[in-house]
């Protein structure tokens, strides 16, 4: 029988600008008796990650751009925060009912180019994506290797909405040790038909699991390990496989 288990961390304190997090996290794990162990999945919020690696901007220190300022009135927004959300976008996809989608420097199409105001201390403060998302999943790996001597995947997942569908969703944003794609075309379905199209996000699938047991505690609950799903490994993998490229878009 195959059995997966969803672990909330509980018991990490609130990150700070250079906080070690798999430190923190390998020390409230080992804390409430589910330490790290071999071949587990640790799934960190990307606000956490943003926290420890200094990616806050105090909004009272933005000065806005005119075009910020247009659109910040045309939606009845913040020119600040319209200001940072632009800086952090490649370019803007849609701009409608008060939302803006934009295309990230990363590569990622979402609202507000990932900019998040929950779960930031201080109400003028928003937290950016991080810089290299995957290479901060990596380093985050590394040391939990180091402080443990477990082999790991990491992933580090942000809330995203999703066309035709209500609600909110986790996916993946870095990914490190683990192969973000299962493509299983090639395989047989029950039937024996020969599967052509199949490749399943996992590490979406993964990050959204993950965010069943996130947050839920009223202290806050930033990550979550996940037990017993068997991945496939990856050295080099990046979140970035996970984008569908512009011209295969239907919707664009």
């Amino acid at each position: 029988m195959n059995i997966v288990q969803i672990i909330g961390v509980e018991g990490v304190p609130i990150v700070k600008a250079g906080d070690n997090i798999a430190e923190l996290i390998c020390r409230a794990a080992e804390k409430q008796g589910t330490p790290v162990q071999d071949g587990d999945i640790i799934v960190v919020t990307h606000v956490v990650v943003s926290r420890a690696e200094g990616r806050i901007v105090n909004l009272s220190e933005v000065v806005p751009s005119a075009f910020a300022k247009n659109v910040a009135e045309l939606y009845g927004k913040d020119p600040a925060l319209v200001e940072v959300v632009l800086r952090e976008a490649r370019s803007i996809r849609r701009m409608a009912d008060g939302k803006i989608i934009t295309e990230t420097r990363h590569g990622f199409v979402c609202a507000n180019s990932g900019v998040d105001k929950s779960n930031v201390p201080g109400e003028n403060y928003v937290a950016l994506l991080p810089e290299d998302p995957d290479e901060s999943a990596r380093k985050i790996r590394s040391e939990i290797k180091r402080l443990t001597g477990c082999d790991v995947a990491v992933i580090i997942s942000d809330t995203h909405g999703r066309p035709f569908r209500e609600g909110e969703i986790n996916v993946a944003v870095g990914v490190s040790g683990i192969k973000p794609i299962r493509d299983r075309r090639g395989e047989k379905d029950l039937f024996g038909y020969v599967l052509r199209v199949k490749q399943t996000a996992v590490a979406d699938e993964l990050a959204s699991a993950a965010e069943l047991v996130i947050g839920q505690a009223d202290e806050g609950v930033p990550a979550a390990i996940i037990r017993g799903y068997k991945f496939i490994k990856s050295e080099d993998a990046k979140a970035t496989e996970l984008v569908r490229p512009r011209e295969k878009d239907l919707f664009v």
